[in-house]
C-alpha cells in the first residue's frame, strides 16, 4: 500500500466548525492581541521627536502624551460630569422611544392594517439622514435639553417599532392558533402569547439600538445651552476649536467603553430575565415571583381576612 493510499485513511483532525463558539479565555487572548496591536500600530505611527514623526503631534498625539492629558481632562474638562449628561440624554431619549415604539410595534404585528399605515413612516424614519434631523429639531424644541432627547428619540422610534414588529411576527401561528382553540381572546393572546414569547428578542434589539443612541448623541450636542455642562459631544467639539487632539482621543476612549459596560449590564439583565433562552440563572423572575406571591400576597389576604370579619 502506498503512503498516499495510507495517509488518505488515516483520520483527520476536525476542522474548525462553521458558526461555531470559542472559550471565554481564547476570546479574551483575541480580545487583547487585537488591542495590542492597534497600541503598537499607534505607538510605532508617533514615536519619536515631532518632526520625525510618521503621523505628527498635530495630526495624531503619541500614547504617553494622552495619558498625560487625561489629569486635566478629567479636571478642567470634567470628563465624569459630561459623561453622566451624556448618558442622562440617551436614557431619556431612548427610553422614550422605548416607551412608544415597542407598544406600536406590537400592535402593528398584530393588526395588519396599523402596520400599513405605520410602514411609510417607519421606512422614512430608518433611512432618513440623522443629521438632517438636527436643523428640523432644533426649529420645533429649540437648543435646550428637550431638543436633545426629542433628536434621539426621533432617530431611535422607527428603528424600535420595526424590531418589535418583525420580533412578534416570528413567533410561530401555532401559539395562536392553540390560544385560540382554548378560547383565548385577542387580548389574551397578545398579552400573553405574542409577547411573553417575542420579549427577548425585543429585549435584545433594544439593547443593541441603545448603543446606537449612544452614538446619535455626538450629533445633538452640537450646540450648548448656557454655561453648564454640554455632555461628551460638546466636549469633542469645544477641543476641536481649541486645537487640542488629547481630550479627543480620551473621549473617544471613553465612549465605547461606557457603552460596552452598559452593553454588558444590560446583558446580563436580559440572561437573568429570560433563562430559558439565554442560560441566565433568572434571579430576578424568582424575586419577583416571590414579592408577588409571598408578600403582597400574604397581605392582601391578611387585609381580606380582616375586612371578613
Amino acid at each position: 500500500m502506498s503512503d498516499t493510499v495510507v495517509r488518505d485513511a488515516m483520520p483527520r483532525p476536525p476542522a474548525a466548525p462553521l458558526r461555531g463558539e470559542t472559550t471565554v479565555a481564547m476570546a479574551a487572548l483575541w480580545g487583547v492581541t487585537s488591542l495590542a496591536l492597534v497600541a503598537a500600530l499607534w505607538f510605532l505611527a508617533t514615536a519619536g521627536e515631532a518632526e520625525s514623526r510618521f503621523i505628527g503631534p498635530a495630526t495624531l498625539p503619541s500614547p504617553t502624551e494622552t495619558v498625560s492629558a487625561a489629569p486635566r481632562v478629567f479636571g478642567e474638562g470634567r470628563l465624569p460630569t459630561n459623561t453622566a449628561v451624556t448618558l442622562k440624554r440617551v436614557v431619556l431619549g431612548f427610553g422614550l422611544a422605548a416607551a412608544v415604539g415597542v407598544p406600536l410595534g406590537v400592535l402593528a404585528a398584530c393588526f395588519a392594517e396599523l402596520r400599513a399605515f405605520l410602514a411609510p413612516l417607519t421606512i422614512f424614519g430608518r433611512n432618513i439622514p440623522v443629521a438632517a434631523l438636527i436643523p428640523l429639531t432644533f426649529f420645533f424644541f429649540g437648543i435646550g435639553e428637550l431638543q436633545k432627547v426629542m433628536f434621539l428619540f426621533i432617530a431611535c422610534v422607527a428603528f424600535v417599532v420595526s424590531d418589535t414588529t418583525a420580533a412578534v411576527r416570528e413567533v410561530p401561528q401555532r401559539y395562536v392558533d392553540t390560544a385560540l382553540t382554548l378560547g383565548a381572546s385577542r387580548l389574551q393572546i397578545i398579552l400573553k402569547v405574542l409577547l411573553p414569547l417575542a420579549a427577548p428578542a425585543i429585549f435584545n434589539s433594544l439593547r443593541l439600538l441603545f448603543g446606537i443612541a449612544f452614538g446619535y448623541v455626538m450629533l445633538a450636542e452640537v450646540v450648548k445651552l448656557g454655561g453648564d455642562a454640554g455632555g461628551l459631544g460638546d466636549l469633542i467639539n469645544v477641543s476641536q476649536r481649541r486645537g487640542q487632539r488629547e481630550p479627543i482621543l480620551i473621549v473617544l476612549f471613553t465612549i465605547p467603553l461606557v457603552a460596552y459596560l452598559i452593553d454588558r449590564g444590560l446583558w446580563w439583565l436580559q440572561c437573568d430575565l429570560f433563562p430559558y433562552r439565554y442560560g441566565g440563572q433568572g434571579l430576578l423572575p424568582r424575586a419577583w415571583t416571590w414579592f408577588v406571591h409571598d408578600v403582597v400576597g400574604a397581605r392582601w389576604g391578611a387585609r381580606s381576612g380582616e375586612a371578613g370579619r
